[in-house]
């Protein structure tokens, strides 16, 4: 009878103090008291957990192509933000790296991924261009085919060749 008890205790205790829910989490499992662990709301926040690594490498790897992008077809800001945009590119790299030695498993979420980050990539960087005194830049002056294998985007010494066409000049 003392089980129900304890469990609906720390059912509450989810909705009132996650904190303290989550460190009493942590010690009824350390301690071996598992049947005092709130089972539901564990699985939820984990379910939740890996959520959040799919959506933050998901992110990560949209930041990369659209920065990879601008670097390939900006012309008009290309000079002033060049060390910018590869800075930003190199981090972005580094962070995807750390995350998929972490999560081997996220790899394959990628590759599943890398087509539709892509597109949205470019349309992320077609909007940048944009503000209040100019529109943004049309779709089409970015590839609709990924400018590199994934391989390629993660390489750190690779970066994409420069599309001289006068993209991002003004008309």
């Amino acid at each position: 009878m003392v089980k129900p008890i304890i469990q609906s205790a720390t059912q509450a205790l989810y909705d009132e103090d996650y904190y303290l829910w989550l460190r009493t989490t942590i010690n009824q499992l350390r301690a071996g008291q598992f049947s005092a662990v709130d089972l539901d709301n564990l699985l939820e926040e984990l379910e939740a957990m890996g959520r959040r690594e799919k959506r933050a490498i998901e992110n990560l790897l949209i930041k990369l192509l659209q920065h990879l992008l601008k670097l390939k077809c900006w012309d008009e800001e290309r000079e002033r933000n060049l060390g910018n945009w590869k800075g930003e590119i190199r981090t972005f790299r580094r962070e995807i790296k750390k995350a998929l030695k972490d999560s081997h498993s996220l790899k394959s979420y990628i590759l599943e991924i890398f087509d539709e980050c892509y597109q949205d990539a470019r349309t992320e960087a077609s909007d940048a261009y944009g503000g209040k005194l100019r529109s943004k830049l049309p779709l089409d002056i970015f590839p609709s085919i990924p400018i590199g294998s994934l391989e390629q985007i993660l390489d750190e010494n690779w970066f994409p060749e420069y599309n001289h066409n006068h993209y991002g000049k003004p008309d």
